[in-house]
Order: structure tokens, then sequence, then C-alpha cells
């Protein structure tokens, strides 16, 4: 039997990974009563965030291991790092230090946190099956 996660688990991981990121920017949109079109708006916001988080999926190859903690470390570093820089000089969006602490807190809570919660539930459930 493979130890090769499902592509029903690399899905899985890769749409948490990405509502995390679409609950952050709503959630930062919402706590800012920012206006506009909400749609056209978010996808302005989120769009450095998603392509880092792609570039994240890339660079820690988290198809091989996508629920892992680990895995969730490399991608949180390269979509806040990347996602950043996109958002400063490919976007021409604000990068204030504030927002830098907020995003970077969110982020790791949200992109590391799942896999942490992901690996006590999985472990609960092998002890429990024993």
């Amino acid at each position: 039997m493979s130890d090769a996660p499902s592509s029903k688990v690399i899905a899985g991981a890769a749409i948490a990974d990405v509502v995390s990121i679409l609950v952050f920017v709503a959630l930062g949109r919402s706590s800012h009563d920012e206006g506009g079109n909400a749609v056209t708006e978010a996808v302005k916001v989120a769009a450095p965030f998603l392509i880092a988080l792609a570039v994240g999926w890339l660079a820690g190859r988290a198809w091989t291991s996508p629920t892992s903690p680990t895995t969730g470390v490399v991608i949180w570093v390269v979509t806040l790092a990347g996602g950043m820089v996109l958002r400063r000089f490919v976007f021409d969006r604000g990068t204030a230090v504030p927002f830098i602490i907020v995003a970077s807190a969110f982020t790791l809570l949200f992109l590391v946190g799942w896999r942490f919660a992901w690996e006590w539930w999985s472990g609960r459930r092998r002890s429990a099956e024993r």
C-alpha cells in the first residue's frame, strides 16, 4: 500500500489553503469598511497572495505531503513573502508594518494551523482504530 496522499487529500488541502487566503481578505476588507465592488476589490487584494500561494505549493512540493505542518510552514513563508512583494511592486498596494504583522499572524494560523489540527485529528483516529 502506498503512503502517497490521495488526489482527494491533495485537492482538499489546496482548497483549504485558497479558502484561508479568501477568508483573510474578506475579514480584512470588512474590518476596514472598504467600498467598491466587493468581488472585484477582493480579487485585487487576494490576487498577490493566491499567486504566491501557488508558488508556495510548488516550492514546498506540497502535493507530496499536503497535510504536513512542515509543508504548511514552507507554503506560509512563500505565500507571505511573495504576496507582500507582489502586492507592493506588481499590484502597487500598501505593505505597512501593521498589515504585514496581521497578515503574518493570520496566514500562519490558517495555513499552518489547519495542518496541525489535521495531524492531531488523524492521530486520534489512528489511535482509536487500534
